[in-house]
């Protein structure tokens, strides 16, 4: 079951909160606020840094109007606090009077501590060792039960409800229309002959969206702040976005993650057929969800080079090397 609501309506309107209605959503939950905040670089939900009077600031998190539902948020809240509580260094919701989960002026919003950190190079072996013994705790915890009301990261919803909304939506230029809607009709059944030589892999609770920029490194290690996207799928989905460069390059970086990883985890290695294709998947996806947010005023400032002729022109030629690269052997470790 996803318990995720329709958001290819109209744009959410932000434009009721205010400055004074954030500030008055952390004092409901009865802290004191000093006036002071930072709004903080989040374009699917808004985030601040909230400053307090008697206490080091709070991090508000208010989230898009329309697209999950209660039940699926407070799933995530659970999935971040099963992770905290087996001392996962995850940043989990605050919870007030027992509830995570708050509402002022009709805005949805959760508190969080402060953490500090900076994004992962991963240049090191220890370091993409490190990464592996993190991400399979976390796995660990993940494959213990299912989640009911998050989202499967599947090629239906990826791939051809992305696709069509592109199409439909008439975001694709129109000399490049056809070329776009035969491309990915084949791109995805590519991707299903990736999934068909995978097998019968194992779907678990992820991170969902595991990319140097949603890690924050101190010295004390790596640490997830937000789960803002965390479905179910394979575990690989939470390793591929970690490694980049040429083919040698990939191998040697996923053979350390795997090493660390299986230090607390196993690892079913039948999933490296999928690296690609989800890869491929991840690709068709982002460019929807850039268009349906497209109404939203963040987006065409934060991404002025969407929705230009030259973006679809190379979206077109990245999609066609994915073509290229599901028919090479999938990665050795």
């Amino acid at each position: 079951m996803t318990d995720r609501v329709d958001d290819t309506g109209p744009a959410p309107d932000y434009a009721a909160l205010t400055p004074d209605v954030l500030l008055a959503a952390v004092d409901c939950c009865g802290y004191r606020t000093n006036g002071q905040f930072l709004a903080l670089n989040s374009y699917e939900n808004r985030v601040y840094q909230v400053g307090l009077e008697d206490g080091n600031p709070l991090i508000a998190k208010f989230y898009r109007p329309n697209r999950w539902t209660d039940a699926a948020i407070l799933e995530e809240h659970a999935y971040a606090l099963e992770l905290a509580d087996r001392e996962i260094p995850v940043i989990a919701p605050l919870v007030i009077e027992t509830a995570t989960l708050h509402s002022h002026a009709d805005y949805r919003y959760a508190l969080y501590q402060r953490q500090g950190g900076h994004w992962p190079e991963l240049n090191h072996r220890d370091d993409r060792l490190w990464m592996g013994r993190f991400i399979a705790r976390i796995h660990a915890v993940g494959a213990s039960r299912p989640f009911e009301h998050r989202p499967v990261l599947d090629i239906d919803s990826f791939g051809h409800q992305s696709s069509r909304f592109l199409l439909e939506q008439g975001f694709l230029p129109a000399h490049i229309e056809t070329a776009y809607r035969s491309l990915t009709d084949d791109l995805l059944g590519q991707v299903g002959r990736c999934y068909d030589m995978a097998g019968d892999v194992r779907r678990i609770r992820l991170h969902g969206d595991c990319h140097p920029g949603n890690i924050l490194w101190t010295e004390q290690g790596p640490h997830f702040v937000d789960l803002d996207d965390c479905r179910t799928g394979p575990a690989v989905q939470d390793l591929w976005m970690l490694i980049s460069g040429e083919r040698h390059d990939m191998q040697l970086q996923l053979s350390e993650l795997l090493e660390g990883y299986l230090q607390f985890n196993e690892f079913d290695y039948r999933e490296l057929q999928l690296i690609e294709a989800l890869r491929t998947l991840r690709m068709i996806h982002y460019a929807a969800w850039l268009a349906r947010r497209w109404e939203d005023p963040a987006f065409p400032q934060a991404f002025p080079w969407f929705n230009t002729p030259r973006y679809w022109e190379d979206h077109i030629l990245a999609l066609r090397e994915q073509a290229s690269l599901m028919n090479e052997p999938a990665l050795a470790v």
